[in-house]
């Protein structure tokens, strides 16, 4: 098994792990926060969504979907590439609210195909590009590539989570 196709198999996972969460929702349950403070399934996808769109274009040297697609509109919030929803506050995750659930699935799978098209070809040269030097020891393309499928990994994981409770308090 090639590097890339050992990497693509890791955000493929990600892509399920995602469908599973949003599959039938309606927009009610996609943006149901547990407590006042808690992530939404439709905030969780988006976030994850972001960071993957955000990180892998800046390693292909593209811009990013979100700017190129028009997704802003979609979602309700600002068109800046650099909001990805690190440190959002609480009323600023209640602000993310798709037009639509399918958008959620939608700018997800936009993401992922243009993943796997970084991927196509990926090399050990390439893994091993080191991309930020500030870090001891420094950070490559592989590390990047690992951290993303970390953090998206989790998030999908909390949006399942979440996708229970809302399946248990307002019904199946």
């Amino acid at each position: 098994m090639d590097s890339g196709t050992l990497v693509a198999d890791g955000f493929s996972r990600i892509q399920s792990t995602v469908a599973m969460a949003v599959d039938g929702l309606s927009l009610e349950r996609a943006t149901y926060r547990p407590d006042p403070d808690a992530n939404s399934i439709a905030w969780l996808v988006w976030h994850l969504t972001r960071v993957q769109d955000d990180h892998v274009s800046e390693l292909a040297g593209r811009e990013q979907e979100w700017t190129t697609g028009g997704w802003n509109t979609r979602f309700g919030t600002s068109p800046d590439a650099a909001n990805t929803g690190f440190g959002h506050t609480s009323q600023e995750v209640a602000g993310v609210v798709p037009d639509a659930v399918a958008t959620l699935s939608e700018y997800h799978d936009v993401v992922y195909r243009r993943t796997l098209e970084y991927l196509t070809g990926i090399n050990a040269e390439e893994l091993g590009r080191i991309i930020d030097p500030s870090y001891d020891p420094p950070v490559s393309v592989g590390v990047r590539l690992v951290s993303v499928i970390s953090d998206n990994i989790q998030h999908a994981g909390q949006a399942r989570y979440v996708r229970g409770m809302v399946d248990r308090e307002l019904g199946t």
